[in-house]
């Protein structure tokens, strides 16, 4: 999920990159802030939020004989 948005993220940074524009809101919208959340996101897509399977597991837990 968090992948997801943090590469949706990253294609919008770029595209306002290549068209040169800030949206009207220079500190706001540039290629540096959205470049930041895309890394924020991708960095809890990595440590494991936002993936939809928990540690607790159904019936019989794997390894225990």
């Amino acid at each position: 999920m968090f992948a997801s948005l943090a590469a949706i993220v990253f294609g919008f940074a770029l595209l306002l990159d290549f068209l040169d524009t800030n949206l009207g809101a220079p500190a706001l919208f540039n290629a540096q802030t959205l470049s930041l959340i895309g890394f924020l996101l991708l960095a809890l897509h990595l440590a494991g939020f936002g993936s939809g399977r928990g540690r607790w597991y159904r019936g019989r837990r794997p390894g225990r004989g």
